[in-house]
């Protein structure tokens, strides 16, 4: 199957493998423009180009700024019809479970082949769900990480941007001068987002936004 004239975001920090991905799937894909972020940062600035519609995001679940699935969680509140693939080298069904519970069209495991590639992302831009055929999902009950998640789906793409900052470590006014706002701003957009996440400063927000990491739901 031919699918021409698409653009499609990777979401990886390796250019080695965005690289990789974009020729292994020339021959598939004709006509696409690809678009590539190397951090959850980089990936909200090319959503925010209103000049192109995006078909599809292929989303690495551990890129810079990402916290397990805090992207994912972002990128289907504010961008509901844009499908999300998770393409991860973790790959258990918790992992797996997870990440369809949060809304991701499908799960494809770094080691697949091109061939099951090429075919997972023609069934999600069809718009079905594609699973590697061994994974048995399994129900997701309300935990801290399903709740924090509920919370972190509140957030404006702004609100979300500070707190992956706060994550960094950065002051105010660092991150006031990277936004190209005022250090006020920064904070009143702290206020909202400790009020939102039901915390009260800076430590405990980075703390419940780490509740999301991979390894919370490793087996």
């Amino acid at each position: 199957m031919k699918l021409e004239n698409l653009n499609i975001i990777i979401a990886d920090d390796h250019p080695l493998f965005r690289n990789a991905l974009r020729q292994a799937l020339a021959g598939s894909f004709t006509n696409t423009r690809w678009f590539e972020a190397d951090s959850a940062e980089a990936l909200q600035s090319q959503l925010e180009n209103d000049e192109v519609e995006f078909d599809l995001v292929m989303l690495d679940l551990q890129m810079p700024g990402s916290h397990g699935y805090s992207t994912l969680i972002h990128l289907r509140t504010h961008y509901p019809d844009l499908p999300v693939v998770v393409i991860s080298a973790h790959e258990d069904n918790i992992t797996i479970s997870r990440a369809v519970h949060y809304g991701s069209a499908g799960f494809i495991p770094k080691l697949a082949s091109m061939e099951t590639l090429a075919t997972a992302l023609s069934a999600v831009l069809e718009g079905d769900i594609w699973l590697p055929a061994d994974v048995e999902l399994q129900s997701i009950d309300e935990d801290a990480t399903d709740l924090m998640a509920s919370k972190l789906a509140d957030l404006t793409p702004q609100q979300y941007k500070v707190l992956g900052m706060f994550a960094e470590g950065l002051l105010n006014k660092q991150i006031a001068y990277d936004l190209g706002v005022s250090e006020a701003t920064i904070k009143a957009h702290a206020t909202a987002i400790f009020r939102k996440l039901g915390v009260r400063n800076r430590t405990q927000a980075v703390i419940s936004l780490q509740q999301l990491e991979m390894e919370k739901v490793e087996l």
